[in-house]
């Protein structure tokens, strides 16, 4: 089992603690409003993009992405794509995954297929240190409890995009299962903390400006525009790979931006910033 190596720093480490910092999420002012209620309405969520950070400052914005899955029928399989932090590799693995509210289990089955294409490996090391994953568990634990199961992909600089799109897409076809998809991404991170100082004056608007060119190329659903941007613009969005990845992957869709603020908001000191997103993609 991987240990909830971020419990205590990014969330609560306990059952209590952690479901309380959950309904605020959800129920705070930047927050949807209220509870999700896990139902089966006419609404198709086919992927959000979540943020990743410790839940004080993202955990709103998450939550409206949480807020509409649950409003969606569950699928067969949770694909959970999050960025490699530290590293180029990309990896999955089939461990089970522990959080305070109870384990989450990966679907060996998917995976093993998924694997076998070729272009994917197990490596339960990749994992070990990276949060972009771990930190989205606690959210569908707390939805479904220990009824659900996901593949966890963390997409680094060795990918291949398109054929890794290809190989999802075949193998959830051949074992019929229907997948919803959760990109694990923050946006514009600016500030000294950060290396990277691109704004002096009128920091706030301009962060905001700036996302939302990056915003609109992916409502646009292109991809390939999408990361020429990002690496023109030298921009210090973490989760580009995998958002790429995801808009390869999707049909023309309804791609709503459900909430947007920045850590800079939250404290009023855009000294050191990082902007969080939450974005819906629909079947139309």
């Amino acid at each position: 089992m991987r240990p909830a190596v971020f419990a205590g720093t990014f969330y609560p480490a306990t059952e209590p603690k952690l479901r309380a910092a959950l309904e605020e999420a959800f129920t705070g002012e930047r927050g949807p409003g209220s509870l999700p209620l896990v139902k089966k309405t006419d609404r198709k969520v086919l992927a959000v993009i979540a943020p990743h950070a410790g839940y004080q400052y993202s955990g709103q914005a998450a939550a409206w992405a949480y807020h509409a899955i649950a409003s969606s029928p569950k699928p067969d399989v949770f694909i959970i794509l999050g960025p490699n932090h530290d590293g180029k590799e990309t990896a999955t693995t089939k461990e089970v995954w522990e959080t305070p509210l109870g384990p989450v289990r990966s679907d060996q089955e998917f995976l093993n297929a998924l694997v076998a294409k070729g272009n994917l490996k197990y490596d339960d090391k990749t994992f070990q240190e990276e949060h972009s994953i771990e930190v989205q568990l606690p959210f569908l634990a707390f939805l479904y409890g220990e009824h659900v199961k996901i593949a966890p992909v963390i997409i680094g600089n060795d990918a291949d995009l398109h054929q890794l799109a290809l190989d999802i897409k075949e193998v959830l076809v051949d074992q019929g299962k229907k997948a919803s998809f959760i990109v694990s991404s923050d946006f514009t991170h600016h500030g000294p903390a950060y290396k990277h100082v691109r704004w002096s004056q009128e920091t706030q608007k301009n962060i905001y400006e700036f996302d939302e060119k990056i915003i609109a190329l992916i409502k646009q659903q292109k991809p390939a525009e999408l990361l020429d941007f990002l690496d023109k613009e030298l921009a210090t969005v973490c989760g580009g790979l995998p958002i790429a990845l995801l808009l390869t992957i999707l049909k023309p869709c309804a791609v709503k931006l459900e909430q947007y603020y920045t850590s800079g908001d939250l404290v009023e000191d855009y000294k050191n910033s990082v902007s969080y997103a939450a974005i819906v993609f629909e079947e139309k």
